[in-house]
């Protein structure tokens, strides 16, 4: 699963990335190495505005997917499994047509130490490098009736490579081709799943074999105590 993650990019470097526009004081982010289940965080979405142009935008999401018509004490899953993904209920309606980038620079895993602790490991690009997770977005009415409250699960896989070696499952990492193809808005018709979960599968394997595991310090495991703004998380200990 991905249950914490790291956006060491701050909102101009995203843009740029992106080739997106702001909304939502997302171009305003700050890099920030633990990102949590029920916080907010970037996400990157295509729609078409009234013009018929397609529009990129960059803006904030709450991490735990929470759709219109699902109960307010509901489930919200963080995490949406790529081998079910078009079928699952909780799932089926935004991966047809509420599909996202989740702009990432690594995410955390944990491990049982022999000391009955778990030792966190940090799993990334070598280079530091801006990685691209599938996200899946909701949106429904702000309780306060004034615009959009936008929710996102991260979809993953069975876990290979680095990531492989420390947990069964990893996040669904694109390519830069790819994320083009899984941007694009609209709704999908049957004929379109299959060739794009292929993809999703294909691309995903080829990031997972780029990246490292490094073993980080244990003050990454209480994210009520840790800064997350602290960039020494990431840093690897022997």
């Amino acid at each position: 699963m991905c249950g914490r993650f790291t956006l060491a990019f701050d909102g101009d470097g995203l843009l740029r990335s992106y080739v997106a526009t702001s909304q939502d004081r997302a171009g305003e982010w700050e890099p920030v190495y633990s990102v949590a289940p029920r916080t907010r965080a970037p996400v990157v979405r295509e729609h078409v505005d009234d013009d018929g142009e397609v529009q990129r935008t960059l803006e904030l999401a709450r991490w735990g997917l929470h759709p219109s018509w699902a109960k307010d004490k509901g489930p919200r899953p963080i995490n949406a499994r790529l081998e079910t993904v078009a079928t699952n209920g909780m799932f089926r309606g935004s991966f047809s047509s509420g599909r996202a980038v989740v702009p990432m620079t690594g995410y955390y895993e944990w491990v049982e130490a022999a000391d009955g602790g778990k030792d966190p490991f940090f799993i990334h690009h070598p280079d530091g490098e801006l990685l691209h997770a599938a996200g899946l977005t909701a949106a429904r009415k702000a309780e306060d009736g004034e615009g959009w409250d936008i929710t996102f699960s991260v979809v993953t896989r069975e876990g290979r490579d680095a990531g492989g070696e420390v947990h069964d499952r990893m996040p669904v990492f694109l390519t830069d081709g790819a994320v083009q193809e899984w941007l694009v808005p609209g709704k999908l018709d049957a004929g379109q799943k299959d060739p794009l979960l292929a993809q999703l599968a294909t691309a995903s394997a080829t990031i997972a074999g780029q990246l490292v595991t490094v073993l980080v310090d244990r003050k990454v495991n209480n994210v009520r105590t840790l800064d997350r703004d602290d960039a020494s998380l990431v840093e690897p200990v022997e």
